[in-house]
């Protein structure tokens, strides 16, 4: 924790001081302008180290305060150091085919004063469109899956799945009740909710989630935790999720049946809970003694477990976590250490789905990414046409 601490906070600064660099100290800002500026920068720089502390130690209605420019921030200035960094790649590459040319050079000062005006226009208009996406209603995806040994008489079963809706200090009761709402339309066999569905703790946010009583499946609503479930107490909420009367899966299975046909449907905890003393994935303690034969689907927060579902015959994963990246091109990042970033993947004999997230984390900002509720269409494997018989 030491040495991440570190990290965020030499990154932190050093994106900061890259950002006065650029648009202040390079463009030959004049005073008073150029101190005023600065100081701007440093308090939006604060308030990333007090939103969090804010969040954590103050009631809910003055920790915002803290957290909406700090969120806001986040967003923004994630976008200018990538766009200051593509400018600074594109001038490097001018500069290089300027001299081979032997033309004439512009002028420092001026060409960073234009620089600057054109990156923050950039910035502005990046972080207007993901602060509208981010802020607007999660659509609807709809995807049907073919799974080789999903029963007949099951055909068409179909799983509202939400996920990452980090109610907390930005994401409230408002919200839930809508995403509620949304979700019930939908009418589905079964609602699956994975993981992530707070950024804090029990006492200020059970009223927000509280709407979440009223979801509703025919087979049930059922909840796995997610990474920050876990930093929040991932046992007072598993406690108060149930309360709310969602059934919580935490390395267990429970049979779903209808009629004659059955599959078994698996939950594990993020496995960051092992870290955190609040439990752990224990994907072997969940699969241990049930028919292999059925076919299984796993609730999964994060979709790293999916190697290991596939090597113990899991049909199908269903999980979230990654937010898309969220913020383009954040998503690269995030495909380094997890590859399975949003959508369908086959692994074998097994599939995976992953959730873009309902909500949001940080920024109220999501660019080329978009917030989901996903309905899962589980469809049986149609039987090979038979081929035409030719009369000899």
């Amino acid at each position: 924790m030491l040495v991440f601490a570190a990290l965020a906070a030499g990154l932190l600064f050093g994106a900061h001081v890259y950002m006065v660099e650029r648009l202040i100290v390079e463009p030959g800002l004049g005073a008073p302008w150029r101190s005023l500026a600065t100081g701007i920068v440093v308090l939006l720089a604060s308030c990333l180290v007090a939103g969090p502390i804010a969040e954590r130690t103050l009631p809910l209605s003055i920790a915002r305060v803290f957290a909406a420019p700090a969120a806001l921030w986040m967003g923004t200035s994630f976008l200018l150091v990538v766009i200051l960094g593509a400018s600074d790649l594109l001038l490097f590459l001018f500069a290089g085919a300027a001299a081979t040319a032997e033309l004439g050079d512009p002028g420092e000062t001026s060409l960073a004063t234009q620089r600057a005006v054109v990156v923050l226009a950039m910035a502005a208009v990046a972080s207007a469109a993901a602060l509208r996406s981010g802020l607007g209603p999660p659509r609807l995806v709809r995807i049907e899956l073919e799974l080789p040994r999903w029963p007949r008489a099951l055909d068409g079963f179909r799983i509202a799945q939400i996920s990452d809706i980090h109610i907390g200090p930005l994401i409230g009761r408002r919200f839930a009740e809508r995403l509620t709402r949304r979700v019930n339309e939908l009418d589905a066999d079964l609602v699956a909710l994975t993981g992530d569905l707070v950024d804090g703790r029990v006492p200020g946010l059970a009223p927000a989630v509280a709407p979440f009583s009223g979801l509703e499946g025919r087979h049930g609503v059922y909840f796995v935790t997610g990474n920050h479930d876990h930093y929040s107490g991932a046992d007072d909420w598993a406690a108060k999720v149930a309360e709310l009367g969602l059934t919580v899966l935490r390395n267990r299975r429970v049979e779903i049946r209808d009629g004659i046909a059955s599959f078994d449907l698996i939950g594990v905890d993020d496995h960051r809970g092992d870290m955190l003393g609040s439990g752990g994935e224990d994907l072997p303690a969940a699969v241990a003694g049930r028919d292999a034969s059925r076919p299984a689907v796993l609730l999964a927060h994060d979709p790293s477990t999916f190697k290991r579902a596939a090597r113990l015959g899991i049909d199908l994963q269903i999980s979230g976590h990654t937010h898309g990246g969220q913020i383009w091109p954040f998503h690269y990042l995030v495909r380094l250490a997890i590859p399975w970033l949003a959508g369908h993947y086959r692994l074998g004999d097994s599939q995976l789905y992953v959730s873009r997230g309902s909500g949001f984390w940080g920024p109220p900002m999501r660019l080329f990414a978009p917030a989901e509720i996903t309905e899962l269409v589980l469809r049986a494997r149609r039987p090979e046409p038979k081929p035409d018989v030719v009369a000899a």
